[in-house]
């Protein structure tokens, strides 16, 4: 059976699910999160609940069919059933890695009580960090097993200093590098598309309630 890693494997290498309308039910793949993905036309709801429960859920909404695995009452209604709760939906984006050295000065830290860190190591595994100045990038295993990036800039420093920073993230890797970012960030978005990630869909990430 197709796993979610499979999914992002793909999406990774620009191959997507077909854009038929549906709906595909996959486990998830760690106790820790659950969610919805948007790709076009195409969305997979990664959960453990019964997929006969989410088919039927989806089929009761007056909405788009296309629209409805985002709706906010599919995820109210998922997180009711599940006890878990929702940020935001965001962009989903991903990155190649790149040949060479990054293109400014980073120092790795381990520094527990930075706020950007201390958010990471609650949703992500293997989490590291590294500062430059006026900035902190931070990546770990996410959704999946994926490897995702971070960044968080001080307000007072240059601009272009997070195209900088996700630049950079993506000279320290050997594999695909995912982003998610809230389309209301219109900074960071910009930040990361001009530093060469691509769009593959949307997410909607339910954390448990511990998280």
């Amino acid at each position: 059976m197709e796993t979610l890693r499979d999914v992002l494997g793909a999406a990774a290498a620009g191959v997507f699910p077909p854009p038929d309308g549906t709906t595909t039910v996959l486990p998830q793949a760690s106790p820790r999160d659950a969610g919805v993905l948007s790709f076009t036309a195409h969305a997979v709801v990664f959960t453990d609940e019964d997929p006969a429960w989410v088919a039927q859920t989806l089929r009761a909404l007056d909405c788009d069919p296309l629209a409805a695995p985002m709706h906010p009452r599919f995820l109210a209604a998922l997180m009711d059933r599940t006890g878990r709760r929702a940020e935001t939906v965001d962009a989903l984006l991903v990155g190649s890695p790149l040949p060479g050295v990054p293109p400014l000065a980073l120092r790795e830290i381990e520094d527990a009580g930075h706020p950007r860190i201390r958010y990471a190591r609650g949703r992500r595994d293997q989490v590291r960090a590294w500062t430059a100045e006026g900035g902190v990038l931070v990546m770990g295993r996410g959704v999946a097993g994926r490897l995702e990036v971070s960044v968080e800039v001080a307000g007072d420093v240059r601009r272009g200093l997070g195209r900088l920073l996700v630049t950079a993230a993506r000279h320290l890797v050997t594999e695909p590098l995912w982003a998610q970012v809230t389309p209301g960030n219109a900074r960071s978005l910009r930040a990361f598309l001009a530093a060469g990630y691509r769009p593959v869909g949307a997410e909607a990430l339910l954390l448990a309630p511990d998280g």
